[in-house]
């Protein structure tokens, strides 16, 4: 029988691979990677790129192409038995990445390249890609001795092991939830949830509604739902995840405590004082006490708008909704009162008007007006009924594809996110191989026969990842290792995401991305009007919380010890920046996949980062239009097409002509 994970197909045969294919698939291609790895750091293999790459790449690539696929499986169409595959593999994939890392001799090879002549004829991308593979030796232990070398190792496949760990008790505790509300209970809940909910309890022969805690249907419950109690039940299910408030078999506390400790003895043996140092090597951001300090002076910046947005809140819900005393499972709720009577609109009116077909519609017209493509439907093997695929094309060439998986479904970890099929490359076959990606949403599945419904967040969410995919789709760079998303530094991996959401706000680009579900009419100005005036709403809020979550994730990353007080170190933090409190109860940590699951350690401050320079890069559009054709060209050429060639900065300098300034970040959101 065939393992369609070792067919040598242009695509994933997704619908063919079974759980029982992993084992004997990784053990092949592990083998054959050793294999390479012992020719070309032997004699027969000069020290030459296209040399060392025709033997050693080619093996790897077509590894993790394999182990990706089955790791994606993991995320998005998780069962036991594809997780027990999964896991059983993990250690000896981990243990190759982490021994190959380090090789001596490999690194002696890479070595030899670096100082030969014809490395300084080599042409940037590939001098930009010999310069971080020298760098990733070095903090992949390859500089380690003896003892130092094998203990370093058997962290990396602990951490491997944890990592996973943690992203299953986060999705073990989240379908591991179930509340079947009756129908008065869900009084203000918008009828397309009620809808939904009502349908899922049917599903199972259950009376009532069924109330889970992924967000597309925990969100509006929040946010809508005029019963207190109910509100209280699930807020306090979601803020203790994966905690000590629930079952022990899905408890992360342990497994934060040692991914912390395993880290700082990781820099400890590379030579770093702590974790966040490591971290920030390959980042623009030079040292934890540069990222501290940039957070910070946000946080100064945000807190008079943080606190006038509380002071505003609670009154409005003692004087307007009888709640005196304001509470965590109230806030939502409070908030969206407030923003229905302040701005007499409220996100349910938006939604009718987001029919994801016609949002889908709206964003490749975008796509393909600034970026000179045409996307259109293609044909591929898929894991579930509901995933799309698509080309990308360029005068008739195809120059990608990619999967688009929209829906939230049991099995299904929460979030959204961009992940590689494969990247672009020059192969040493002599072909040119195009890339391929993964697009993935949690968003509420179509109810009644009817299109999906998108609230604006959304839809804010499905161009954010679309900006990731257009930054690995949209490369011209041919060396794998900094083509598309490979190799830009991680504080600037979500500008281009970042970018795409401005679109959403822009009335020339929104009304051609509604058409009511009912009437087919786009979306009013009035109701436009609104939203816009409502955009920076709790602006100073919002920021408040993402500084909170960055420095935490810095700080326990940056101090010793900071193992033993995770509570205590969120505690401290909140009581620098928060203005909000939330209960003594609240975990949020053990639901922090970001930093302890999702590679984001002493990382999750890019996201602010790049927002200074997404928000900059979008002053350009202002400056001519949201679809000036010829800006949305220097863009592409710039930024997306340069990929991880060369620094982050020369990038975003050959777009704006200049280095990157904060003030229009802060007048994006109302803070200047």
């Amino acid at each position: 029988m065939t393992n369609p994970l070792l067919a040598r197909s242009d695509l994933p045969l997704f619908a063919d691979i079974r759980p029982e294919h992993v084992g004997p698939a990784i053990t092949e291609l592990l083998a054959e990677a050793n294999a390479a790895l012992d020719k070309a750091t032997g004699d027969a293999v000069p020290a030459d790129y296209d040399a060392m790459s025709a033997v050693l790449d080619v093996a790897t690539e077509r590894l993790g192409r394999a182990w990706n696929v089955v790791g994606h499986l993991n995320g998005v169409a998780d069962n036991p038995e594809l997780r027990a595959a999964y896991n059983e593999s993990l250690p000896a994939v981990t243990e190759f990445y982490t021994r190959i890392g380090a090789d001596e001799r490999l690194y002696a090879k890479y070595k030899a390249i670096a100082a030969s002549p014809a490395a300084k004829a080599l042409k940037p991308a590939r001098q930009k890609a010999l310069s971080n593979a020298m760098r990733d030796f070095v903090l992949g232990g390859a500089e380690l001795q003896g003892a130092a070398r094998e203990r370093y190792a058997a962290i990396q496949d602990r951490q491997a092991a944890l990592g996973q760990q943690f992203s299953e008790h986060v999705l073990d505790a989240t379908d591991g939830f179930a509340y079947y509300a009756t129908t008065e209970e869900l009084a203000g809940v918008p009828g397309d949830i009620q809808a939904s909910t009502r349908a899922a309890a049917e599903a199972e022969g259950k009376e009532g509604h069924k109330l889970t805690l992924h967000l597309p249907n925990y969100l509006p419950v929040m946010q809508y739902g005029e019963n207190r109690a109910l509100r209280e039940r699930l807020y306090r299910a979601y803020a203790t995840r994966a905690s000590e408030f629930g079952k022990p078999e899905v408890d992360n506390s342990a497994v934060m405590r040692e991914l912390l400790a395993l880290r700082q003895e990781e820099a400890k043996l590379l030579g770093y004082a702590n974790y966040a140092e490591v971290s920030l090597v390959p980042k623009m951001a030079d040292t934890p006490a540069q990222v501290i300090e940039f957070l910070r002076d946000l946080a100064r910046r945000a807190r008079p708008f943080a606190e006038k947005d509380l002071a505003e809140l609670r009154e409005f819900a003692r004087t307007e909704l009888n709640l005196p005393d304001l509470q965590a499972w109230d806030q939502a709720y409070a908030s969206e009162k407030l923003k229905e009577q302040r701005y007499a609109f409220s996100d349910q009116e938006v939604k009718p008007y987001f029919t994801e077909t016609k949002v889908l519609d709206g964003l490749f017209r975008i796509i393909e007006t600034l970026f000179d493509v045409a996307i259109r439907p293609d044909t591929a093997p898929v894991w579930h009924p509901s995933v799309r695929f698509f080309r990308i094309d360029r005068r008739g060439e195809t120059v990608g594809q990619f999967y688009l998986d929209p829906y939230a479904r049991p099995g299904k970890r929460p979030g959204a996110w961009m992940d590689d099929v494969r990247g672009r490359w020059a192969r040493p076959e002599g072909h040119t191989q195009t890339p391929v990606a993964h697009l993935v949403c949690n968003f509420a599945s179509p109810v009644g026969g009817k299109p999906a419904l998108l609230t604006h967040d959304d839809v804010t969410t499905l161009f954010h990842e679309f900006g990731h995919g257009l930054h690995h789709l949209l490369t011209k760079v041919d060396d794998t290792g900094v083509a598309g998303i490979s190799g830009v530094e991680w504080d600037a991996v979500e500008l281009p995401s970042q970018f795409m959401e401005n679109f959403c706000w822009e009335w020339d680009v929104l009304k051609h991305l509604t058409a009511h579900v009912d009437t087919g009419e786009p979306l009013p100005r009035a109701l436009y009007d609104k939203m816009l005036a409502a955009k920076n709403f709790q602006s100073g809020l919002q920021t408040l919380r993402q500084v909170e979550f960055s420095l935490f994730d810095m700080r326990i990353h940056a101090e010793p010890g900071a193992e033993d007080r995770i509570q205590a170190m969120i505690d401290d933090v909140r009581r620098e920046v928060a203005v909000v409190t939330p209960p003594a109860f609240n975990r949020f940590q053990h639901g922090f996949s970001h930093i302890f699951a999702g590679g984001y350690a002493a990382g999750y401050y890019s996201y602010k980062w790049a927002e200074v320079l997404s928000a900059d890069a979008w002053s350009a559009f202002e400056e001519t239009s949201a679809l000036d054709v010829d800006t949305g060209r220097r863009y592409r050429e710039a930024i997306l097409e340069a990929g991880g060639s060369r620094p982050a900065l020369e990038s975003f300098k050959a777009f704006r002509g200049r280095e990157p300034r904060i003030d229009a970040l802060l007048r994006h959101q109302g803070m200047a």
